[in-house]
């Protein structure tokens, strides 16, 4: 029987509940466990497809081409594992199944009600995800924070999920902010308290209560915590800052999460068995060195750096496989002039994904820098598109430029719509994403990178290089070293007389693992490496 972990978060958003989840994954898995994981977004969205990176961060692709929370993307890095689209549960998928099924008259002519058919829908929701892998465990985060009105269905779902699946196999871990008043001189946990409070009038009583606070909380705190909140002093937790959020599963082990965990919900375990000796050689490589490469991220969503997060995650396995230290800088690409002296300053330049024109004349300027200075760049989907139109620009095609932009029959769509995208009108869902293969050609940085002949990357989007051109651009240095395994789509691009420039139309940055960083993003910081050296 798979049981069930339920994550709350209470008195802040953005507490951690993501990283906390999971962190417990990280030590369950060291049992030899088959851990899932599911996070519920109670906004009416039905996925995150169309949301806005500032209010919400990056969209996380999953295999299966489910635009998620980026949550989805912390739980992929830190099991190591692919999740499914049903791994993500919003109010808005809820809503649409249980209308669909009163419209195709289901309930017999009943008056669907918020209890039970939408809590129904819920419970339905979170045991499909069980039922597709067979987990022994599932973790599942609860978006927001307890008292908002949106989460109250779920909430109240996810009680009656304990009562039917059994008090042995569902437990509740709550993580709160344990906040330190300067002036006072002391922590205060009366946040705490009245988020507890909050969550046990809904009729759940956390289990363990996990307390996020920039400095070490000592035990008389959590003997308080513990009398006023109704649980085991044992059972509260301090999960403390860290200098790197890898650090964070360690730091729970050594508060014995696992053990109280594990006879909570009464898991068959040895805890003898546990190793997390990969996970703290990740750490260690993770670790400041002597030798920092310096990447630019050249974007027009830097002012919440979870917009890039599975970018810059990336680049931080990699930096660790290659044993030196990273420090990113994030240039707004949204301005008539990129700042060049900025550019001059760092070891290779980052393009990441996006849509719309806004911010692409300075990412366009970027790949011009990069050209003329021989700069190691990276551009990934959007990033690529720059590329290939400031290369066409400065090799003959004066007007190149993406119909994604320009309506204009005035310029040459180097970039255009997929054929099949033409017809589509809707904006949620409806483009190319998911896991692809991708076939790499030989004698190439990208077959370098990979070493081998396929390979298998995630897409989202629904402009491509328009191939049309591509005889013309190859005739000028331009080199396709990845291809759809018919080869009729462009993946990957090159230059022939160039440090490094590989522009790449998948999303990389979402396979990559702190124990098995991406070989493209290696390959790239390595180069960097080299342009630094020099």
């Amino acid at each position: 029987m798979t049981k069930y972990i339920i994550i709350t978060g209470g008195v802040v958003s953005s507490i951690g509940k993501g990283i906390t989840s999971a962190s417990i994954g990280r030590i369950l898995r060291s049992y030899g466990l088959k851990i899932g994981a599911i996070k519920i977004d109670p906004y009416l969205n039905w996925d995150s497809g169309t949301l806005n990176p500032y209010q919400h961060g990056e969209v996380f692709v999953t295999y299966d081409g489910m635009e998620s929370d980026l949550d989805l993307g912390h739980y992929e890095r830190f099991l190591d594992v692919e999740l499914p689209g049903v791994s993500n549960i919003t109010t808005g998928k809820v809503y649409k199944s249980v209308i669909e099924k009163e419209r195709n008259g289901d309930f017999l002519g009943a008056c669907v009600q918020i209890i039970p058919h939408i809590t129904d829908e819920i419970k339905s929701m979170i045991r499909k995800t069980a039922d597709v892998n067979n987990y022994d465990v599932i973790l599942v985060e609860l978006g927001g924070t307890v008292g908002d009105i949106e989460s109250q269905p779920f909430l109240e779902a996810l009680r009656q999920l304990r009562n039917e699946e059994g008090h042995d196999n569902v437990m509740f871990v709550h993580v709160t902010f344990v906040p330190y008043l300067e002036a006072a001189g002391e922590f205060k946990t009366k946040p705490t308290q009245h988020s507890t409070k909050e969550l046990r009038s809904t009729g759940i009583n956390p289990d363990m209560i996990v307390c996020r606070s920039q400095n070490p909380i000592d035990d008389g705190l959590k003997r308080k915590i513990a009398h006023f909140c109704d649980v085991a002093i044992d059972a509260v937790i301090n999960a403390q800052d860290a200098s790197s959020i890898y650090e964070v599963p360690l730091e729970l082990y050594k508060e014995h999460v696992g053990e109280f965990i594990a006879n909570r919900i009464k898991l068959d375990v040895d805890f003898a068995s546990a190793n997390l000796d990969q996970w703290e050689s990740i750490v260690k490589s993770l670790e400041k060195q002597d030798t920092v490469v310096k990447i630019a991220i050249v974007g027009k969503y830097i002012e919440l750096e979870d917009s890039y997060i599975s970018i810059r995650e990336a680049l931080i396995h990699a930096a660790g496989s290659l044993g030196v230290n990273l420090d990113v800088e994030y240039i707004d690409s949204d301005v008539d002039a990129l700042d060049l002296d900025a550019l001059a300053n760092v070891h290779g330049i980052l393009i990441p994904g996006g849509f719309g024109e806004r911010g692409v004349n300075g990412k366009l300027q970027a790949v011009k820098y990069a050209i003329a200075n021989n700069v190691p760049i990276f551009g990934i989907s959007l990033g690529m598109h720059s590329m290939l139109i400031e290369f066409g620009r400065e090799n003959g095609i004066k007007d190149a430029y993406s119909s994604e932009f320009s309506k204009n029959t005035n310029i040459t769509p180097v970039i255009d719509l997929i054929k099949n995208q033409k017809k589509i009108k809707k904006m949620g869902g409806t483009m190319y994403l998911g896991t692809h293969d991708c076939r790499i050609i030989k004698d190439t940085k990208a077959y370098s990178a990979y070493n081998q002949d396929l390979v298998s990357e995630r897409h989202r989007h629904s402009y491509e290089f328009n191939t049309d051109y591509r005889e013309k651009l190859e005739e000028k240095g331009l080199v396709v070293s990845g291809t759809s395994p018919d080869n009729s789509s462009v993946e990957i691009i090159e230059l022939k007389n160039h440090l490094w420039f590989l522009g790449c139309q998948f999303h990389p940055e979402f396979k990559s693992r702190p124990n098995k960083a991406h070989p493209l993003f290696v390959s790239f910081l390595d180069a960097s490496l080299r342009y630094f050296e020099k």
